[in-house]
């Protein structure tokens, strides 16, 4: 069965990835919103899709048209999607939001975070987290999903089973992780130009970067995050540590990841170190880890594609679940290399 979709954001490199993948699925796009570039034709922004969607052209946003669909796909900056919630949630309509207004379990973490009251707090229990690796029986029971990002998603994915699995100290947890520039979103800004970002990489966000919030909030635990940008189109590489809570083989962390994401149709685990490469265009995880008895800590590893398993692949994967389809319907889980 066909089902309607509308995309808020859809102008953006999110908005794009997710109207690739939804061209291969049974979801039609009825509504494409983009307020800057309302009337104007889908291919001057993204002219990969043309033959994918020929005639048409960005809406503007109007309420009334999110009745037309029977999901509503938000690709909207934080803070965004909040203020049209209840045009969201009266629409009839699925939700599948990827901004962070109701990602987190708390009003007060929100405004620690992102430096301001959370206007709608009453609504943050309307929406299930939407890492289906963590939820998925949940979201296929919701009406409203709150997909996590690029950061969380990798963070929670090389350490959620160590800390399930009792490996690690879940107080004092370090992430390292580098991000392809398309994760700062298609506006240009000084940081992004290719003059900044080529033969260079910075870190930023120190200390105090928000998506902290959500990986204490999947990990149960303190974490120190520094992200970097990296001179790379897309990909997320999370380089994650904690001191080890016992003594263990140097492999017992890797057998930990296996056993959590054995059944697992996005997310393979194994010795080889991942990069980011492998994920180019698809939906998939790869994750490692080790016990290192030297410094008795343990290493985990992730690569993912922001614009896939990091945004626009989540969100259609949490679709999925929430219509009763196959859960793989419309994402790779192998990478275009090289």
């Amino acid at each position: 069965m066909t089902q309607r979709a509308a995309i808020l954001g859809s102008s953006g490199y999110v908005g794009g990835e997710l109207l690739r993948l939804l061209a291969g699925t049974p979801f039609t796009v009825v509504s494409a919103f983009a307020n800057t570039k309302a009337d104007a034709a889908l291919a001057e922004t993204h002219p990969h899709l043309a033959l994918a969607y020929p005639g048409l052209v960005f809406d503007a946003y109007a309420p009334e048209k999110l009745k037309e669909a029977d999901v509503v796909f938000a690709a909207l900056p934080h803070g965004e999607t909040q203020k049209i919630a209840d045009d969201l949630l009266g629409s009839g309509a699925k939700i599948v939001d990827l901004g962070a207004d109701f990602r987190l379990d708390s009003a007060e973490s929100y405004a620690q975070w992102y430096g301001h009251d959370h206007a709608r707090p009453e609504l943050l229990d309307r929406f299930v987290y939407g890492l289906p690796e963590l939820h998925r029986d949940a979201i296929r029971g919701a009406d409203a999903v709150a997909a996590p990002g690029c950061y969380p998603t990798a963070a929670t994915l090389a350490m959620k089973p160590l800390v399930d699995a009792g490996l690690v100290d879940r107080t004092q947890i370090v992430v390292d992780a580098a991000s392809g520039v398309s994760g700062a979103g298609g506006t240009p800004k000084p940081n992004t130009h290719f003059n900044t970002v080529d033969e260079s990489m910075s870190a930023y966000g120190l200390l105090n970067h928000r998506h902290t919030s959500e990986m204490e909030m999947n990990l149960g635990g303190r974490v120190l995050f520094t992200p970097h940008l990296a001179p790379m189109n897309r990909g997320i590489l999370a380089t994650c540590s904690a001191p080890a809570a016992k003594d263990m083989d140097v492999m017992a962390p890797l057998e930990a990841l296996k056993a959590a994401y054995a059944d697992e149709p996005f997310v393979h685990a194994g010795e080889m170190s991942p990069a980011v490469k492998w994920t180019l265009g698809s939906n998939a995880a790869f994750v490692t880890a080790r016990y290192d008895a030297r410094t008795n800590r343990v290493l985990s590893i992730c690569a993912i594609d922001n614009l896939g398993k990091g945004a626009a692949g989540q969100m259609l994967q949490c679709a999925n679940l929430m219509f009763g389809l196959p859960e793989t319907t419309g994402l790779a889980v192998c990478g275009v290399y090289p």
